[in-house]
């Protein structure tokens, strides 16, 4: 199981007071002796956390490989071609979300064109994407090698179940009552079973994540065809606790924990 950290809010920090420091690429250092095996960073349309500065920076000097998060936009698009990191995740965006809320737009009119411009440079295209069948063999039919599977409802579901979350529960519309919620978790767990056994089965390498935190990890670190988890906020959110080392060690632990 790979383990990609997420570094955006390194930079979400930075962008408060929009100074200089944190730096994102001094984590990556940490990162690597920690035994991170990617970088994950999200270059969007509207700037928020990292930026091309960011991008060039990290991609010349990081020791792990460079997993590029971004819209189907063509500015980003143009962007990422030329400065060519090791894996584009294509993701959905909007302005006035508060983070990514689900999978891709697999019927995008401007979808295949896109890949057809990473491919066209070399540089390996991810789609993320909500868990099932026929998101599945749309990916194949687009012609990509691997996906991203949204664990983002299943996060809010356990998180709205096991954690001071419950709070939030009305935003996302979910049902007060803990049975329902138990059911609910329980199905979505399944979805992400079956997806990461079925992608598998088509040939697709399956990497997983949104909202996984230490606690709910291990769940999906369990499911049989997944190769890679992607987690930043979590261990971001620890670190500044703790201290990222010790903070991804934690996660390592959480990840292979029987």
């Amino acid at each position: 199981m790979r383990l990609g950290l997420n570094i955006d809010h390194i930079a979400t920090l930075r962008e408060a007071r929009k100074i200089h420091e944190p730096d994102p690429l001094e984590a990556i250092f940490i990162a690597k002796n920690a035994g991170v095996d990617l970088i994950t960073l999200h270059l969007r349309e509207d700037r928020r956390h990292i930026h091309e500065d960011d991008v060039i920076s990290i991609l010349k000097h990081a020791p792990l490989p460079i997993n590029a998060e971004c819209a189907i936009d063509p500015e980003i698009t143009k962007i990422l071609c030329a400065l060519k990191p090791f894996k584009v995740t294509l993701v959905p965006e909007r302005r006035a979300e508060i983070t990514t809320e689900g999978g891709l737009n697999l019927k995008h009119p401007k979808l295949q064109d896109t890949i057809k411009a990473y491919a066209d440079c070399g540089i390996e295209v991810a789609l993320f994407i909500d868990p099932s069948l026929e998101n599945l063999q749309r990916a194949l039919e687009l012609g990509v090698g691997v996906v991203e599977l949204h664990t983002g409802k299943f996060s809010n579901l356990f998180n709205t179940l096991y954690t001071s979350f419950k709070r939030h529960k009305n935003r996302l519309d979910l049902p007060e009552d803990n049975i329902a919620l138990k059911n609910m978790l329980e199905l979505s767990l399944q979805e992400l079973a079956q997806s990461a056994l079925k992608g598998q089965g088509m040939g697709l390498e399956v990497c997983a994540g949104h909202g996984l935190n230490y606690a709910s990890v291990g769940l999906v670190a369990k499911l049989e065809g997944i190769s890679e988890l992607n987690i930043g906020h979590a261990i971001i959110a620890r670190a500044v606790i703790m201290g990222l080392e010790k903070a991804i060690q934690s996660m390592q632990e959480a990840i292979c924990a029987p």
